[in-house]
């Protein structure tokens, strides 16, 4: 499903995931996200998202794609 494990990125990559709304639960996008440096771990990287940094958790889904996150969405909510 051309997913991408968390703990094998590095600076710099482009990610695409699927990303709820916080504000309106039922709502979820695909985003492009970048990874980054965490800005207060120099040994840890973060997502760079909607001009926020999101800790990376081991469960979290990132993918190679657009495609592949809109499979996985269509998979998972339809």
């Amino acid at each position: 499903m051309d997913m991408i494990n968390p703990k094998e990125v590095k600076a710099g990559d482009e990610v695409f995931v699927i990303y709820n709304n916080p504000h309106t639960p039922t709502v979820s996008n695909i985003r492009a996200a970048e990874i980054v440096q965490h800005p207060k771990d120099p040994n840890a990287y973060a997502l760079f998202l909607n001009e926020t940094f999101h800790v990376i958790e081991d469960d979290d889904a990132l993918f190679t794609s657009q495609a592949a996150a809109e499979k996985a969405f269509e998979e998972h909510y339809e």
